[in-house]
C-alpha cells in the first residue's frame, strides 16, 4: 500500500539510478505488479518464504515489493555468504525459491542449493539488463567471466519472463499486526544466528517515526545514496523503505568503493546518506577533490560514532551528521538524534517517536535503575518484532514485562538523550573493574594519527582480563606504541589504559562495513590455545 501510494503520487518522479540507468516510480509500480502476478501464477500463496540473494540493485526493491503484494514473506540473505551459510539460513527459514543474479560470484552457490533439496526454483536476474544500453554491451564484451551460463527450465526462471505474466496480481489479505513481512537474520542478543520476525506493520511502523523525525526532507525531491545493503536491516528501513514512503529517488551502488562513491556523489548530488561509522570515516579522509556540499543529511547508525569522526566528516561536507541507534528486533530504529533539533556528540538521542525506552539493572532486569545510572536499555514501541522465527526459547530470553532487551549498557542525561556506555557482552572485567571499549575507542580517536580503532579485553592470569587495542594509522602517519599511551594516559583512567596495543593495515568489519571485534577475539583465543604452556 505504501508503494502504491507513492506510485499514485510520484508515478513520473525517478525512482531508481543505478550505474547510469533509470527507472521512475510508475516503471517500478508496474513491473511489481507483473512479477507479483508472476508468483502467484507459479502457486507461490501467502506465508510462502522467498530469499533474496541479492546485492543492491533494482532487481531487490522490485522483487521485495512483489513478494510482499503476492503475500510471501522475504529473507534476507547476504549475496557473499558462502554455499555452506546460504544452505544453513534457508534450510532454517524454510524457504521454497529464491531470487540471484546470474553473475559467477553469486549463482553457483545459490543453484546448487537446488540439488540439495533446501529450495525447489531459483528465479534468476540478468545483471546486464540493469545496466544502460551501451554499459550494457559493453558489459557483455569484457566482463563475459563474471557471467554464469544459465541453462532455463521449470526450477530455473528468467526474472524477464515473469514480466510476461498479467499486469494485476489477486488480492492478498494481510493481518499488518501478525503476518510476516521479513525474516531477518541476526545474531541477537545473545549472539547465536536466528531470524527476526518483522511484521508488515513493525516496518511501516519504523519508516513512518523515521519520516517524522527527518521532518526538513521534501517529498519527492530528495536524492539517497544507497550504498549500505538493502539485505540489512538498517538499508532496508532507512534507505529503502524509507525513500519508498516519501518518493524519493534511490541512487544504488553494489558495493561501497570509496572512488566510485565520490564520483557518484558528484555526479548525482544525493542530499541524504545513512551509513555507518566507517564510511563517514572514509569519505571525511578521501585525499582529492570533491564537491559534497549536497549532502545535508545523514544518519549514522550500526556502531558507535566517534565524535572525531562525526567532526571530520561534517566540516569535509558541511552537512548535519546525526547518531541513531537500534537492533534488527526493532525494525531497527529505536532511538536518533533530532534532524533540526539538539544534536548531542556522543549520544545516541532520544527515543523515535512513539516509542519507550527504560534503563534497566543488568544484574537484576526486574529493576529501572534511577537517572544518571548506567543500566540496559529496554525498548518498547510498534517497531518490535513479534519474536524469533521458530524459537520460542530464545524469544523468552530477549523480552522482560514486554520490553526488549538489547544487550547495551547506557545512560541518560537531564534532557532525556541517552548515551551507550557498551554492549554488556563486550565488557571488560580487569581485576574486578567494568571497562567499556567504547570509551576507550572514542579516546584513541582523538589522536590525529589514528584513522580506526578496536578495543577487546583479552585473557590476563593476574587481572583475569586485560585490555587490548588494536589500532589502524592515518595513511602517511607515524605513531608508535608508547607515543599512543602516553596520549592516553591524559584521556583515561589506569584501569582503562591498554596493556597491548597491535598496529594493523586493516581491521574485520561486518557485512555493512561497521568495526567487528568477533574475529579478534577469535584470533586472540587462538593464539592462547597453541601455545604450549595452554596445551598442557
Amino acid at each position: 500500500a505504501m508503494l502504491d501510494a507513492t506510485v499514485a503520487r510520484f508515478g513520473d518522479r525517478p525512482a531508481f539510478e543505478f550505474l547510469g540507468a533509470r527507472m521512475d516510480w510508475s516503471e517500478v509500480g508496474a513491473k511489481v505488479d507483473r512479477i507479483a502476478a508472476g508468483l502467484q501464477e507459479f502457486g507461490y500463496a501467502k506465508g510462502t518464504r522467498i530469499a533474496l540473494v541479492l546485492p543492491n540493485c533494482p532487481a531487490y526493491p522490485i522483487f521485495f515489493f512483489a513478494a510482499l503484494k503476492a503475500g510471501l514473506t522475504v529473507v534476507n540473505c547476504n549475496p557473499l555468504y558462502t554455499e555452506r551459510e546460504l544452505d544453513a539460513q534457508l534450510r532454517d527459514a524454510g524457504a521454497e525459491i529464491a531470487v540471484t543474479l546470474d553473475l559467477a560470484v553469486m549463482y553457483p552457490k545459490v543453484e546448487a542449493l537446488i540439488g540439495k533439496g533446501v529450495i525447489g526454483r531459483l528465479i534468476v536476474c540478468s545483471f546486464a539488463e540493469m545496466l544502460p544500453p551501451v554499459t550494457r554491451v559493453l558489459f557483455r564484451l569484457f566482463k563475459r567471466r563474471d557471467v554464469t551460463t544459465v541453462t532455463f527450465d521449470d526450477r530455473h526462471i528468467a526474472a524477464h519472463d515473469l514480466l510476461k505474466s498479467g499486469a494485476h496480481p489477486a488480492p492478498v489479505q494481510i493481518d499488518p499486526s501478525h503476518d510476516i513481512a521479513v525474516l531477518q537474520y541476526t545474531g541477537g542478543t545473545t549472539g547465536v544466528p536466528k531470524a527476526a520476525m518483522l511484521s508488515h506493520a513493525n516496518l511501516v511502523a519504523n519508516t513512518v517515526q523515521g519520516t517524522l523525525w527527518f521532518n526538513n526532507c521534501v517529498p519527492g525531491q530528495e536524492r539517497v545514496l544507497a550504498v549500505l545493503p538493502f539485505f540489512h536491516v538498517f538499508a532496508l528501513t532507512t534507505v529503502l523503505l524509507y525513500s519508498v514512503n516519501t518518493g524519493q529517488q534511490i541512487v544504488m551502488l553494489p558495493r561501497f568503493e570509496l572512488k566510485q562513491a565520490i564520483r557518484t556523489i558528484t555526479r548525482m548530488r544525493p542530499t541524504m546518506m545513512p551509513g555507518v561509522p566507517t564510511l563517514f570515516n572514509a569519505i571525511a579522509q578521501f585525499d582529492g577533490n570533491a564537491d559534497l556540499s549536497s549532502i545535508k543529511s545523514c544518519i549514522s547508525g550500526g556502531a558507535p560514532l566517534p565524535p572525531e569522526i562525526k567532526r571530520a566528516f561534517e566540516t569535509r561536507t558541511g552537512c548535519n551528521l546525526v547518531e541513531g541507534y537500534g537492533l534488527t528486533e526493532s525494525s531497527p530504529c529505536a532511538c536518533c538524534n533530532p534532524a533540526g533539533g539538539l544534536n548531542k556528540t556522543g549520544s545516541i538521542g532520544l527515543p523515535m517517536p512513539m516509542t519507550d525506552v527504560q534503563l534497566r539493572d543488568t544484574t537484576d532486569p526486574t529493576r529501572v535503575v534511577s537517572a544518571g545510572e548506567r543500566g540496559e536499555l529496554c525498548i518498547r514501541g510498534p517497531q518490535v518484532m513479534l519474536g524469533y522465527w521458530n524459537r520460542p526459547d530464545e524469544t523468552e530470553k530477549t523480552f522482560i514485562d514486554g520490553w526488549l532487551r538489547t544487550g547495551d549498557v547506557a545512560t541518560m542525561d537531564e534532557d532525556g538523550y541517552f548515551y551507550i556506555v557498551d554492549r554488556i557482552k563486550d565488557v571488560i572485567l580487569a581485576g574486578g573493574y567494568n571497562v567499556y571499549p567504547r570509551l576507550i575507542e572514542d579516546a584513541a580517536y582523538r589522536h590525529p594519527a589514528v584513522a580506526e580503532c578496536t578495543v577487546i579485553g583479552v585473557p590476563d592470569p593476574y587481572r583475569g582480563e586485560t585490555v587490548k587495542a588494536f589500532i589502524v594509522r592515518k595513511p602517511g602517519a607515524t605513531l608508535a606504541e608508547d607515543d599512543l599511551i602516553t596520549f592516553l594516559k591524559t584521556q583515561l583512567s589506569p584501569i582503562e589504559i591498554p596493556k597491548q596495543v597491535e598496529f594493523r593495515d586493516s581491521l574485520p568489519r561486518t557485512l555493512i562495513g561497521k568495526l567487528s571485534k568477533k574475529e579478534l577475539v577469535a584470533e586472540e583465543r587462538a593464539k592462547r590455545a597453541s601455545t604450549p604452556e595452554e596445551k598442557g
